[in-house]
């Protein structure tokens, strides 16, 4: 060999040995590193006494002759929840407890954000609690806000290492506890109005997003239940896996220019730049919005189911937790139809077990998720692909939305961007024998039922469920969304009318769907 060769060769041993030390040393440093211990503190409870609030008030007349039930009110549209979370900030008078798996520092995400800032200025007690995969460690405004004496933000089940590689590398040292997230997703002021569902706080949930917009579903509800969307808050706040911020950012909740940043906020706190209507900025304009909306409530029976917190790395993983339970006891008990609604949508071993009974059973299920063009994640489509066609061989009628959906007009209120943008699916619904609903943040997937915490609504009125059902149904149509079957050779086949049909994922090119179909050879769908 000659002498350049050789020196190249030693320099590329020298490169890999290199790299090797370094991602040895990330490691060892990753394994090492630990959450700091808790501070002592006390623990804090909702607000119990909504009767003391203008809210409280308001909803007292449309309580009459309502024993035992509540209000629900079907946020279909981006917009009306981002309106009618922007009207109850500016209503509360006493408290906001609000709990996310994501919260973007986006137009509407920072907007909010600045408005919470407004009302614990005027003295409302502001509790967020925030799941840690999608918190960037650096974030400079949350550990702002967090020093308001009002003011109190915690992260969930945080990573050791909260930022950079070390952070994703955190997952092959802590498994098993860094694993469980908490997928819920609730907003209560005053205790005497919440929301729920499937929405983050983000542009593409709110229809202000230019590329990409969510079909999504979120219930407002007044009455009893709100005590329960709020048992769940404490159940998370008051949770061993929740830190306060200012415990995981030392360094940053010392920061000499954190007062600054507040004062920045508070003078961009009207901007609505970005925004395509500009929401209610005060009580009074916030009262009047939400009078229409509270006329607008169904009064019905209705349950809250939320997830245990995780406390441990060994908490049990392989049991269906009490939001799943739920889901199959309505299964159970379902005669002819259940009509579902899922951006990912991923059957284990157990449900197509079931799936297969409820057919020999005589009840119908349909369903609607994603297709590989409007889903927003590969790897998690892919898990779908590996048990489409056994969800199909066990009688389950399969539906996969189109980003190009024509319902788009009529789903997101967002100016000139159906035709341009795409539409993918985030909610997460089903409906009984047009009876009952279930609607949360729960996926039909293993992911759900298994590892993450959840959030779910049962309601039983046969009016909610009839709107409901027709929504999804009309979602179904050719022009929203491509119909999965299976020819008689088991052939999987795309379809939008009789005249139009596939044999390949419609509307993606060659390289999605190569990498769709690699993560589909990986038994990986219990995490997806």
């Amino acid at each position: 060999m000659a002498l350049p060769d050789r020196i190249a060769t030693v320099s590329r041993h020298a490169v890999r040995a290199r790299r090797l030390c370094i991602l040895f040393v990330i490691l060892f440093i990753q394994g090492c590193a630990q959450l700091p211990p808790q501070n002592a503190s006390s623990l804090s409870y909702a607000f119990d006494r909504p009767e003391e609030t203008r809210l409280g008030r308001e909803i007292q007349p449309h309580l009459q002759g309502q024993p035992g039930d509540s209000g629900f009110y079907i946020q279909d549209t981006g917009l009306q929840a981002f309106l009618q979370r922007a009207a109850l900030i500016e209503a509360a008078e006493q408290s906001i407890d609000a709990q996310y798996y994501i919260w973007n520092g986006d137009v509407s995400g920072t907007y909010l954000a600045r408005r919470l800032l407004v009302a614990a200025d005027r003295g409302v007690r502001v509790r967020l609690l925030l799941d840690d995969i999608n918190v960037d460690g650096g974030d400079t405004m949350l550990v702002a806000l967090d020093q308001h004496p009002n003011i109190e933000i915690a992260i969930y089940n945080p990573f050791a290492v909260r930022r950079g590689i070390g952070k994703w590398l955190g997952f092959l040292t802590d498994f098993q506890r860094l694993n469980q997230r908490m997928h819920n997703k609730t907003f209560v002021a005053d205790g005497a109005l919440g929301i729920m569902g499937g929405r983050n706080i983000g542009d593409e949930y709110f229809d202000l997003h230019p590329q990409v917009n969510f079909r999504d579903r979120d219930v407002l509800i007044a009455g009893p239940i709100v005590a329960d969307l709020s048992a769940n808050f404490d159940a998370f706040w008051n949770s061993a896996s929740s830190y306060p911020i200012s415990q995981l950012e030392p360094d940053a909740a010392q920061g000499q220019g954190l007062n600054v940043q507040l004062d920045q906020l508070r003078v961009a706190a009207s901007d609505t730049t970005g925004l395509t209507r500009v929401p209610p900025q005060n009580a009074t304009s916030a009262f009047e919005y939400m009078a229409q909306v509270l006329a607008l409530l169904t009064w019905a029976e209705g349950r809250l189911v939320f997830d245990s917190p995780v406390v441990n790395s060994q908490a049990e993983t392989d049991r269906p937790q009490r939001s799943a339970q739920a889901l199959y006891q309505l299964v159970e008990q379902a005669d002819k139809e259940i009509l579902v609604e899922s951006a990912y949508l991923i059957l284990g071993d157990d449900q197509l077990d079931i799936l297969e009974q409820i057919r020999a059973r005589g009840v119908r299920v349909l369903a609607l998720t994603n297709s590989l063009a409007s889903n927003d994640l590969t790897t998690n489509h892919a898990g779908y692909a590996r048990r489409r066609g056994t969800m199909l061989a066990n009688g389950l009628e399969l539906y996969e939305l189109r980003p190009d959906a024509a319902g788009c007009a009529n789903w997101i209120e967002m100016p000139g961007f159906c035709g341009q943008g795409a539409v993918g699916l985030h909610a997460k619904s089903a409906v009984f024998d047009r009876k009952t609903l279930y609607i949360g943040s729960f996926n039909i997937n293993l992911r759900s039922i298994y590892l993450n915490s959840e959030t779910v609504l049962v309601i039983h009125s046969p009016q909610l469920a009839e709107q409901l059902a027709q929504d999804i149904e009309a979602a179904m149509a050719p022009e929203n969304s491509w119909r999965v079957t299976r020819d008689a050779d088991g052939q999987l086949l795309w379809s939008a009318d009789e005249e139009q049909s596939w044999t390949h994922e419609p509307a993606t090119g060659f390289w999605r769907r190569f990498k769709s179909g690699l993560f589909s050879l990986l038994p990986m769908e219990k995490y997806l």
